[in-house]
């Protein structure tokens, strides 16, 4: 028998610690914003006090800062340069070992380990991005056992957003600010005159339970309302937008001069996948020691800016700047939709914040559209 959800509650700092102390009770690993190196970071966290109180990020492309605010807000920022991919795809994974013992060799299998992982302030883009990924990793016929072990015990808070970057763009994409869906629990910080609360509702069972737990008050109709606020001017604040008609845009013009006039400034680095939260490409890398006793196989992040990415016997399939980047692009916007049925972008603003050059995925859209008089504007601008 299904259960109904309870309604949403209301929630102060000291509810918001006893949360963390609920789920750290119950052995899971929390991870949650914080500052280090000089941006706000997904990391291990005790409770509140790790949170980034007080601060902001300032983003444009090709550049982010941290800034204080003038209240403390606990999630007064857009995302950093870290995605929850981490945490999930890891970056470098050990397939298998191989020893050698006299004239035996023995292969070990690396078994895939369980994190019972609870995130934090997982923002409606991230969890639209953690969805994509769930259906590459775990959607199909062939399930990556290593995703799927950390996948399905993870416990997903998320976060209504509240601030809007200067790169964000997932209104146009219909991947935010709001969470809609995936998620066990999803607050909105309320900040007033004479309060700071936060506004929390249940979207499991599981999140149902630990909600019960929780000090506080059952929400009123102006809490859902000021909720609903912090919601609307996020959306209305959107730094950029995607043309509506992208996909189809984008595939009609293969062979658009702009894609030389981008390859001018694109350095290749592989910036933009590497902070991309859906971007699943990966290579392997076979290691030996010296004695040739000991022997394995990873498996790291790759990137299709990368010239080996497409590398067969011959040559690689896309040798030119150009080609990369019109893959990638092409691919998130366009023949992504064959694949999946979705977007392979989620409008998050960082592969435009973090590219050394502020290469920029919507502008570059917009300016194929405006040479041929198309490309409608997105929903996140008017």
């Amino acid at each position: 028998m299904e259960h109904s959800l309870p309604q949403p509650r209301v929630i102060d700092a000291d509810g918001l610690q006893a949360l963390i102390d609920v789920l750290r009770q119950e052995g899971r690993r929390v991870i949650g914003p914080t500052v280090a190196d000089g941006a706000i970071v997904y990391d291990d966290i005790d409770g509140v006090a790790d949170l980034p109180k007080g601060y902001t990020d300032e983003q444009e492309p090709g550049r982010y800062a941290l800034a204080p605010r003038d209240d403390e807000a606990l999630f007064g920022y857009a995302v950093g340069p870290h995605s929850w991919k981490k945490l999930l795809h890891v970056p470098v994974l050990r397939l298998w070992r191989a020893v050698r013992k006299g004239s035996d060799v023995a292969i070990e299998a690396e078994e895939p380990a369980s994190q019972n992982f609870a995130f934090l302030g997982v923002r409606a883009c991230e969890l639209a991005a953690i969805a994509i990924q769930d259906r590459v990793l775990m959607g199909g016929a062939y399930v990556d056992p290593h995703y799927a072990a950390r996948r399905e015990a993870a416990f997903l808070i998320a976060l209504n957003c509240g601030k809007a970057g200067g790169t964000c763009f997932c209104v146009s994409m219909e991947a935010g600010p709001k969470a809609t869906r995936g998620f066990d629990l999803a607050l909105t910080e309320l900040i007033s005159h004479d309060a700071h609360l936060f506004l929390i509702e249940a979207g499991s069972q599981a999140g149902a339970e630990a909600l019960a737990q929780l000090p506080g008050r059952e929400a009123m109709r102006q809490d859902l309302d000021a909720a609903a606020a912090v919601v609307a001017h996020t959306a209305a604040t959107m730094g950029r937008d995607m043309p509506r008609d992208a996909p189809e845009l984008l595939m009609r013009n293969l062979q658009h001069p702009r894609w030389e006039e981008v390859a001018q400034r694109c350095l290749s680095c592989a910036n933009c996948t590497m902070v991309c939260p859906t971007c699943f490409c990966t290579t392997v890398e076979d290691h030996n020691d010296l004695l040739g006793v000991d022997s394995s196989r990873d498996r790291r992040w790759d990137s299709c800016f990368t010239m080996d990415y497409s590398y067969i016997h011959g040559g690689a399939v896309r040798p030119s700047v150009s080609s990369r980047y019109r893959q990638w692009m092409t691919h998130k916007l366009a023949t992504w939709h064959e694949q999946f049925g979705t977007y392979g972008c989620v409008g998050c603003g960082r592969c435009i914040t973090w590219c050394p050059v502020g290469i920029d995925i919507t502008e570059e859209t917009h300016a194929i559209g405006a040479s041929e008089g198309t490309g409608e504007r997105g929903l996140g601008k008017s």
